[in-house]
């Protein structure tokens, strides 16, 4: 069979399955099968396939049809113009996320520390720390030791020293850091059965419920961050889009300042930021992880 008709024969079998990006899906895992780019199947698109390939890539195309997440089957995810390794267990990186690392980069200079809270791969964490100056010290904790290895395989990947604690939030951590980031679930428990296939049956639910307001996790970090942050340092999280207004108003209650609002190249809100203020009071993360 040639490339071409191969090719062909995955848009058609991802079309009916009713894949909302059939022909790029498609594209992809070809790609992944074959380890040519566009230009190069172009020059090669006649030419017969092996058969090996042909069995992998209609092995791989059941399993996209079948709405497990592509990123998954391919075993890579593309985040801030760096390729990360993923895989089920491990929350697949968003370019919806990217607006938090651009909102934490304009804050960062050299010897800083970050921390990044609810890790998954290490993609908030790991892009901070080559994009922003040289010197910085970087920690990334999660609750998943799946999720703590992939985020180390990236590390490697990539040749960026970073540390990885397993940690509930703050719990085996200790600071100030002059950073915090978190990237929380947020997804109240009751949307959750109507999420996508993709996102509702193969990503971890670990990582994607926020309990029943969305709010739980917010809450706990924002009470929780003063005690970890240096004077003037900054806290930095990713909401989801209708969520704007709560997470401001829990900065502003728990006494940050310069409260800032982001959002994405489709207009949605999607990062909100705030700086420590002085005297900032830190005893209510106690008070705070008894409303879980």
């Amino acid at each position: 069979m040639k490339w071409r008709n191969l090719l062909a024969g995955g848009m058609t079998a991802l079309r009916d399955a009713g894949s909302p990006e059939a022909a790029y899906d498609a594209r992809e895992l070809l790609a992944h099968v074959s380890g040519m780019n566009r230009e190069a199947y172009l020059l090669h698109m006649e030419e017969e396939a092996p058969e090996e390939a042909v069995l992998s890539y209609r092995e791989l195309t059941a399993r996209r049809a079948a709405r497990e997440p592509l990123q998954y089957i391919t075993g890579s995810a593309p985040f801030y113009g760096y390729e990360f390794s993923v895989r089920p267990g491990v929350l697949i990186p968003r370019f919806d996320t990217e607006t938090l690392v651009s909102a934490l980069l304009p804050h960062m200079k050299a010897g800083m520390s970050l921390l990044d809270l609810c890790t998954g791969s290490g993609c908030v964490l790991l892009t901070c720390l080559l994009e922003g100056p040289e010197g910085m010290r970087g920690i990334g904790c999660d609750v998943s030791e799946t999720a703590l290895s992939c985020a180390a395989e990236n590390a490697e990947k990539l040749g960026v020293s970073a540390e990885f604690v397993r940690s509930d939030l703050f719990a085996e951590l200790t600071g100030p850091f002059d950073i915090i980031s978190a990237n929380p679930p947020y997804i109240r428990t009751d949307e959750i059965p109507d999420l996508p296939e993709e996102v509702r049956d193969h990503e971890p639910r670990l990582a994607l419920d926020g309990e029943g307001d969305g709010l739980a996790f917010y809450r706990r970090i924002i009470a929780g961050a003063p005690a970890f942050l240096t004077d003037n340092g900054v806290l930095g999280l990713e909401i989801g889009c209708s969520q704007a207004d709560d997470v401001e108003a829990l900065m502003r209650q728990y006494g940050f300042r310069d409260v800032r609002l982001y959002r994405d190249l489709a207009g949605l809100a999607r990062t909100v930021t705030g700086v420590k203020a002085d005297n900032m009071k830190t005893e209510i993360l106690g008070n705070d992880r008894n409303d879980r």
